[in-house]
């Protein structure tokens, strides 16, 4: 046991001595963005999938458990091979180019979305849909910092409020089918589930009745 216990130290001073080695560096750098890349696409995804899956899921438990889990697999898994690829086409061209230049990151960025979120399926158009509202927000600053556009005098986050939820309120009432099948069950628990009601057991304790009265 002894022994056992001495090579397990042996071995551990080893990798704590190869991790701070300076010339593998970049590729320790992939491996442990490979890591985080699984860590932090299951904390994100599991609270989410679970709230999601019981409040508008139907099925048995082991259905809703097995939504649960796939959903955080797939969400999980795409994260670490995007950060993957990601830093591994990072660390080589700025390995051929002999420096890292902006378009490196673009360039970098756009082959692992086209390889691992090219796929339109439900986990994959969220994650687009979150970053797309972020770019958004962060170019129209970006912009003003630069001064390709005035600074507003007033702050707009008022009007873009306004026109998003007018906008977003108007697909779902009109073209309900060109919105995100989670934003619509979200919007018919919230819009269309308050209009009906049958006595105070539906009004203010469940949702929907499940009985036959």
């Amino acid at each position: 046991m002894a022994a056992g216990a001495e090579s397990f130290r042996v071995l551990l001073r080893a990798a704590n001595a190869l991790l701070q080695k300076r010339r593998y560096h970049a590729v320790l750098a992939v491996i442990k963005g490979f890591r985080n890349g699984v860590v932090y696409g299951a904390k994100i995804r599991a609270p989410h999938a679970l709230v999601m899956t019981f409040l508008f899921k139907s099925g048995s438990l082991r259905e809703k458990l097995k939504s649960i889990a796939q959903a955080t697999y797939t969400h999980s898994r795409n994260l670490a091979y995007f950060v993957f690829i990601y830093k591994g086409l990072l660390a080589a061209q700025s390995w051929l180019q002999g420096e890292k230049i902006p378009l490196h990151s673009f360039l970098a960025a756009c082959i692992g979305g086209w390889l691992v979120f090219g796929d339109n399926n439900p986990i994959n158009s969220q994650i687009i849909m979150y970053l797309l509202s972020r770019i958004l927000f962060g170019l129209s600053r970006l912009a003003v910092e630069k001064g390709y556009i005035p600074q507003p005098k007033q702050d707009p986050f008022p009007l873009v409020a306004a026109l998003v939820w007018g906008t977003v309120l108007w697909l779902f009432e009109y073209h309900r089918e060109t919105l995100q099948p989670s934003l619509q069950s979200s919007m018919t628990y919230l819009y269309e589930d308050s209009e009906a009601w049958h006595d105070l057991s539906d009004f203010l304790i469940y949702n929907k009745r499940t009985d036959s009265k």
